[in-house]
């Protein structure tokens, strides 16, 4: 049996678990202390998924970047794929939380979401 240490990340104690892995199967988790540390030892080890972050550049805006993140979690091993499909995305304002930026970014089913307000400034 394999046994895997994790920090848990989803709430501010950071416990310290142990996955107990046999045949790529979860048999068990301890060291968690809500259940919200068992559900995400348990895909962590079998299914990793992140939200990715970043900027885009904006054009006319008040500011020039606005804050984005994907509209719900990828697989871990395609968040590099999302970053390359990010490099050189260019968009005009204004901006509004929420607007999708992206469609399907990097055929990944998944949309880039702004996450900031960016106001278009009028040029004279």
């Amino acid at each position: 049996m394999e046994v895997k240490t994790l920090t848990c990340i989803r709430c501010p104690m950071g416990c310290l678990m142990s996955v107990h892995v046999e045949n790529n199967k979860v048999v068990s988790v301890s060291g968690n202390t809500c259940k919200r540390g068992d559900t995400y030892a348990k895909k962590e080890v079998t299914d990793p998924v992140r939200t990715v972050t970043s900027t885009i550049k904006v054009s006319g805006g008040d500011i020039t970047q606005v804050s984005c993140k994907t509209s719900t979690d990828v697989k871990k091993d395609r968040v590099m794929d999302v970053m390359r499909a990010l490099k050189g995305v260019k968009t005009t304002a204004p901006v509004s939380v929420g607007d999708v930026l992206i469609k399907d970014v990097a055929g990944t089913g998944v949309d880039i979401i702004a996450t900031k307000d960016i106001k278009k400034i009028n040029r004279k």
